[in-house]
């Protein structure tokens, strides 16, 4: 394998992450800003559609009680054909028998030289009878008076209690209006509240039968009384900050026209007023001043806020938008490892293919040579004769163990990795695979260092797959080695790893260890390290795959590391067969490990 191929590819590959990353930020950033302003402008929509909603609500609250109040009020032909008691009284009779709740107390402030006397209708609603001034009225009263001796009108200071004016000529100033008598209306605050702006709380802030926003009412003068809490709202007791206001119950007193009445419009007066239409309609503006308003309207949404509503909105498509960028770049860069993946597999096959017909054309060679001259007369004597055999032997021997690992690595992916699995000895295995590995090299001079324990637990094992895994570790120790390999350590014990209990074989050499840039690298298939192929040391790619294959398919872990001085060491754990009877045939493994990873750094 190439590396300053791999190197090179991998920077352009990290640079084109980097430029779709940096691209993927910018469009963050535009996307973040775009929903920055979505947000705002929903924010105003909807602050601007609940302040619709609330007008209507107002118009119509404020109709409904009004419609109630102007039929109390006699018109000027009335009074002037019954007088101005029986009028009012006939008024407040056809309201009471109607069940009128809107309003709940009556009364007529009639001046008095300088002062006021205030009349209420007797029980049988008969009479207006004189009576004391309520105290919770006393500043209407004082009001009034300001009125009646010329001075401006104050503000009223009343939640419930709204005065109409009778307007009449005086003869002493000439032909201006003035203000003749006051109806004074207590309104039911309980039953407006919990009848009438409950209903169309539900009808303009609803939905599904169901308020979405918390409401109060209070009065517009002293807003620390409360005259109506909706029954959803989750913040009784604390105070919150309105999302929305609007003032309700505008006092609107109507045109003189309305009290100069002929008599010939008698019908029509009494049509309207049939027909609940209001006498003074709420689009009839107001006289001019100061806002008369009784009470102010105030919602609060359930979520807190309607920028908490916003900001929650906002943040979950600011996530949303993140995961598909995420998703997007993680798309990306599985793309591009993936692609880095396939070519390098692609590389290594081609190096396999070109290493597997080097392996082979070799052996082949020498034995179409020596077929030759044993088929000629080159070798006439006994000796030679024996010669060509044994080296015909040889390299065929070197053919069937390459074919064999190709076919062991064939069955590998295929998923059948062990046969017959039995109790074995360690120290058994490691002999046939020590003496295996040196007729396969046929190193001269090797020294064999073993440290193997005695009375080692037997392990379940196929012995002929762990044999083979024993022997590639022992020729790699031999090939990859030390000039000549003249040393290897082999040394088995039990394991000292607090796991399941095992069986240890460690595997060293005095080698040149292996390259950091390579070790993530030697267990997968088809790979050889620059050393090698420098070398021109013969060799596959697949001994060590194979390797970590029938390990693990034994259950058991095969992991490499740097020793403290020169070389190189393989450790392979393999559990201990079990204390009871074992099956005799082991059921077919899928170990197909595509590249996998230990923990550690592995040849």
């Amino acid at each position: 394998m190439d590396f300053d191929k791999i190197k090179h590819r991998t920077w352009l590959s990290w640079a084109a992450v980097g430029l779709l990353v940096a691209l993927c930020a910018l469009l963050a950033a535009l996307q973040y800003r775009w929903i920055g302003e979505v947000a705002d402008a929903e924010s105003h929509r909807l602050r601007e559609d609940l302040q619709y909603r609330l007008n209507l609500l107002r118009r119509d609250l404020n109709d409904e009680v009004f419609a109630a109040c102007y039929r109390y009020i006699p018109a000027n032909w009335e009074i002037q054909k019954l007088g101005r008691d029986l009028a009012y009284l006939s008024q407040y009779r056809n309201r009471r028998e109607s069940g009128d709740r809107v309003v709940r107390r009556m009364a007529v402030a009639v001046p008095d030289k300088l002062d006021l006397v205030l009349l209420f209708p007797d029980a049988t609603g008969t009479h207006l009878v004189p009576g004391n001034w309520p105290p919770e009225w006393a500043d209407m009263r004082k009001s009034l008076i300001v009125r009646l001796r010329g001075g401006p009108a104050p503000l009223n200071q009343s939640s419930t209690l709204i005065e109409f004016p009778r307007f009449g000529t005086d003869r002493r100033s000439g032909p201006r209006s003035v203000e003749q008598e006051w109806l004074l209306l207590d309104l039911d605050a309980d039953h407006i509240g919990q009848t009438l702006l409950s209903e169309m709380l539900i009808r303009y802030l609803g939905q599904n039968g169901k308020l979405e926003y918390d409401a109060e009412v209070v009065a517009r003068a002293n807003p620390a009384i409360t005259i109506y809490r909706s029954p959803t709202d989750s913040s009784r007791g604390s105070p919150w900050i309105p999302d929305a206001a609007v003032d309700l119950l505008e006092i609107a007193r109507p045109p003189s026209a309305v009290h100069a009445l002929p008599p010939s419009s008698v019908a029509d007066s009494d049509s309207s007023r049939s027909a609940g239409r209001l006498v003074a309609p709420s689009n009839t503006a107001p006289e001019p001043g100061p806002n008369r308003a009784l009470w102010i309207l105030r919602v609060h949404h359930h979520a807190g806020s309607l920028e908490t509503i916003v900001a929650k909105g906002r943040r979950t498509n600011d996530l949303l938008s993140a995961g598909l960028l995420l998703l997007i770049f993680a798309t990306i860069y599985a793309l591009v490892r993936f692609s880095r993946r396939a070519q390098n597999l692609a590389e290594l096959q081609m190096n396999f293919v070109a290493g597997v017909s080097h392996e082979l054309r070799t052996p082949l060679t020498v034995i179409r040579t020596a077929a030759y001259n044993l088929r000629g007369d080159l070798a006439t004597q006994p000796g030679q004769v024996a010669r060509y055999g044994s080296l015909i032997r040889e390299q065929a021997e070197k053919l069937s163990a390459l074919v064999e690992q190709v076919l062991r690595y064939g069955n590998a992916r295929a998923g059948r990795v062990l046969q017959k699995r039995e109790p074995l000895a360690v120290q058994e295995l490691i002999a046939a695979g020590l003496l295996a590995a040196s007729n396969a090299t046929q190193i001269k001079d090797l020294v064999v260092e073993q440290r193997i324990e005695p009375d080692l637990p037997l392990i379940l094992a196929d012995r002929e797959s762990m044999q083979h895994a024993l022997q590639n570790l022992f020729e790699n120790a031999m090939k990859y080695g030390a000039p000549g390999g003249d040393w290897i350590g082999i040394s088995a014990a039990p394991s000292k790893n607090g796991g399941p209990h095992a069986v240890e074989i460690r595997v060293a050499d005095r080698g040149p260890g292996i390259p950091a840039e390579e070790r993530e690298y030697i267990f997968d298939p088809f790979f050889r390290g620059q050393r090698p192929l420098n070398d021109q040391i013969h060799g596959t790619g697949l001994g060590l795959n194979l390797v970590k294959r029938i390990i693990e398919a034994h259950g058991g872990t095969v992991a490499v590391r740097d020793k403290s001085g020169p070389g190189a060491e393989f450790i392979v754990r393999i559990p201990v067969a079990p204390s009871g009877p074992v099956s005799a045939v082991a059921p077919l493994q899928k170990n197909d490990h595509k590249n996998d990873r230990q923990n550690e750094p592995a040849r």
